[in-house]
């Protein structure tokens, strides 16, 4: 041995004496000082770079690995190192390419599959990567870790049952891998096991009290199963572990918009988007909060933010439109409209069942929307059998979040009322907010029993209407928001009803009818419906009362000139289009004495008027009312001339009221639900001449209304004495063509007959 080697294999072991004895940066020194005698020594090179790893600088550990290798290619353990340094620094190709070198070396070692197999996973070459986790495995199957990322591997791929497989493999393995346990929650969760999910959630919680991700993940399950207060102490749980952890926040947000406090979620909302400005979930999440605050104009610009960042966004480009439509803000919105057509022709998730209602007047594309919108949103639970039903009384459940000052509640309480108790039971199963208003205590009090179910599961409330013996399940909701369609999912009644809430096809398999009429969905339009349907003589009730003479205002009291022709559209604004407006300019350009009330906040009145004036419309002839109570908002529309209806999505309700009011309503049919109901509430009264096959005709005939008195007197004076008889007026009558409806679909539900369309004549 030469002198030379004699001082190197010195300072070698005194090297390692420091090392073992943990004197890192000592031991660094004799490494190299070693390396300044000996520049080529492989091991000397390894060892410089240990000491970096275990100072966690893997950075620096790159190039001392490579320079062991350079100098000695068969150093497996400097390998090794070098594969595992290159995965932790995120390179993963070149880690693949070390695990391969390494494996070339030593093809029997279970762990350098698993790494191999690591570097495939990361890189998203999931079936690559259980490749190498079965070859881990084969050589060592009680690697509990191998077990582990082989069943993650497999919940990427989706296959759930095969990853619940492995999770529970590597925790027979090894009880106490809190991450299994987490992960094994995320598979069941998957599976829409749920309780299970949560169980395995607290189980890998016990074993680390201090796992923040477990937490936003049992939360999560825990919203599955509509445990809204848990779920938000889970997320802030989890915050409380992890300040800053966007998808909490988020989350945390959502729990507390379905516990109705709306102020707080936005500030979650916006508190995510903050530490998570990337995630385009977090942004529409935000955008629909301000919507549902009135501010729309915020709502719209961050819509268009989601968009930016994911230009397929579920739903966003339609929730856009329809923010730009509320806030009257119609900036590109006709190519807008366009290109989200285009989208949903594609197969894309562009927009809502409900916000294509005034976007759309495709009944094709409304069908499409709603079946895919509930096959985004599978039943949490399986559904029960059909049911034989209870002998005695037909039991009828109307379900609905909108028993309150609402359009819905306003045309059910009557039906209510009306039901024959000597042949039915009628029950209400209420999921929106108890506002205590007079039209949830006519509603509750108008039924036999009323179920505040706001705070019940889904699957809890369906197997709660079951237990009552419910013949019968109306959903009065359908797919608006607040809507709980899992209730009808899990099978609440042997008979499921779509009616009122919604104005379409539901495109779901556990609805067995939507009520409608021939005017609503004629024979043409029959495909674009999945329920069977069943035919009432007409769609419609209000028993709003005509107003006395005494009731009903001056022109000079609603700031109408006294000479003016008085057209009038109460619509909810986000039903007036650009194309809409538009026709009504012309209208008023051509019936120069006329003048147009809207109802609006002063936003909207500045922007429309603004809007006028872009057609040379002097902008005082837009008259903005404000809003009423029932009664005066009657008397007001029997002191006007002529409604006019908004397209594609119609006038329902306002429709209707205006009617029974005694004022004509002038409509633009199409071929949709929603472009249809006010011709459907005309034919009721004896007015089809008043439903427009085109924008021209619509324009036209406002137009010669407008300048022919004994016209207008003829069409009032045809209304007032329709109304005396007219079905939708009339309550009871109406509630009995109901009721034989019920009958027959029981009937048929009786006999083992599957759902069917039928008429139930006059």
């Amino acid at each position: 041995m030469t002198n030379l080697d004699g001082r190197v294999n010195g300072l070698l072991d005194q090297g390692l004496i420091l090392h073992r004895q943990g004197r890192l940066a000592e031991a660094r020194a004799h490494y190299l000082a070693l390396l300044e005698l000996a520049p080529a020594h492989s091991r000397a090179w390894h060892l410089l770079a240990v000491v970096a790893l275990q100072t966690n600088k893997p950075e620096l550990a790159l190039e001392p690995l490579a320079k062991a290798l350079e100098h000695d290619a068969s150093n497996l353990a400097a390998l090794k190192d070098y594969a595992r340094t290159l995965g932790a620094l995120k390179r993963y190709e070149a880690a693949l390419a070390a695990y391969e070198k390494a494996i070339g070396l030593s093809p029997n070692e279970a762990e350098l599959f698993a790494g191999r197999g690591n570097a495939c996973f990361e890189l998203k070459q999931f079936s690559r990567a259980i490749e190498n986790y079965d070859q881990c495995l084969r050589l060592d199957p009680t690697f509990a870790g191998g077990h582990f990322n082989r069943a993650m591997a497999l919940l990427d791929l989706e296959d759930y049952d095969g990853a619940l497989k492995g999770f529970d493999v590597a925790l027979s393995l090894d009880p106490n891998h809190a991450r299994a346990r987490n992960f094994r929650g995320a598979a069941l969760a998957a599976l829409t096991r749920f309780e299970e999910a949560v169980a395995s959630f607290d189980a890998a919680l016990a074993l680390h009290p201090d796992y923040a991700d477990a937490y936003l993940n049992r939360g999560m399950a825990l919203m599955e199963l509509e445990r809204w207060a848990a779920a938000l102490q889970s997320f802030e749980a989890a915050i409380e572990l992890e300040r800053d952890f966007p998808h909490a926040h988020n989350n945390r947000g959502n729990a507390l918009y379905q516990l109705g406090r709306i102020a707080e979620a936005l500030q979650s909302y916006e508190r995510a988007v903050q530490l998570g400005p990337g995630f385009p979930g977090m942004h529409f999440n935000r955008a629909q909060m301000l919507a549902e605050m009135g501010r729309y104009g915020e709502a719209a610009e961050e819509f268009d933010h989601t968009l930016a960042l994911n230009p397929r966004f579920d739903y966003a480009a339609g929730e856009a439109l329809l923010a730009r439509l509320q806030a009257s803000a119609w900036q590109g919105y006709e190519p807008r409209r366009r290109a989200l057509e285009e989208s949903l022709q594609r197969g894309e998730r562009a927009a809502t069942p409900f916000a294509l209602l005034a976007l759309s007047d495709s009944p094709q594309l409304q069908q499409q929307a709603a079946r895919s919108w509930i096959i985004a949103r599978p039943p949490k639970a399986s559904p029960a059998p059909r049911m034989q039903r209870k002998s005695g009384k037909l039991v009828i459940g109307y379900f609905s979040p909108d028993f309150r000052d609402h359009p819905v509640a306003r045309l059910a309480a009557p039906l209510f009322e009306s039901h024959d108790r000597a042949q039915f039971e009628v029950l209400g199963f209420s999921f929106g907010p108890d506002t205590g208003d007079t039209w949830r205590r006519r509603v509750s009090g108008g039924v036999d029993r009323f179920l505040d179910v706001a705070a019940t599961p889904a699957r809890d409330v369906a197997a709660l209407a079951r237990d009552l013996g419910v013949d019968v399940a109306v959903d009065l909701a359908g797919l608006t928001k607040h809507c709980r369609p899992a209730i009808f999912a899990a099978r609440a009644a042997p008979v499921q009803v779509s009616y009122l809430g919604f104005l379409g096809t539901l495109g779901a398999p556990f609805m067995d009818y939507l009520l409608a009429d021939r005017s609503l969905v004629p024979d043409s339009l029959r495909p674009y419906y999945d329920e069977k349907l069943a035919y009432l003589p007409h769609y419609h009730l209000n028993d709003t009362a005509l107003p006395n003479p005494t009731d009903i205002p001056s022109r000079e009291s609603l700031g109408l000139p006294q000479d003016a022709f008085a057209f009038a559209c109460f619509n909810s604004t986000y039903k007036i289009t650009p194309d809409g407006f538009a026709l009504w300019m012309r209208i008023l350009r051509r019936a120069p004495n006329a003048v147009l009330m809207l109802q609006g906040e002063a936003a909207m009145a500045g922007r429309l008027r603004g809007e006028a004036l872009r057609f040379d419309i002097d902008a005082k002839r837009l008259i903005f009312a404000p809003r009423l109570p029932l009664k005066e908002y009657v008397g007001r529309l029997a002191a006007l001339d002529l409604f006019l209806d908004t397209f594609p999505y119609n006038a329902g309700t306002t429709a209707s009221d205006a009617l029974c009011a005694g004022l004509p309503v002038l409509t633009l049919r199409g071929n949709t639900f929603a472009s249809r109901v006010a011709t459907s509430a005309l034919a009721a009264v004896g007015l089809s001449e008043l439903s427009c096959c085109s924008a021209e005709a619509y324009e036209n005939l406002a137009v010669a209304i407008a300048s022919q008195p004994e016209r207008q007197m003829r069409l009032k004076r045809t209304l007032l004495q329709e109304r005396a008889s007219a079905l939708i007026f009339d309550a009871k009558r109406f509630t009995r063509c109901l009721e034989r409806a019920f009958e027959h679909m029981i009937q048929r539900q009786d006999r083992g007959d599957a759902p069917m369309d039928f008429e139930i004549a006059p």
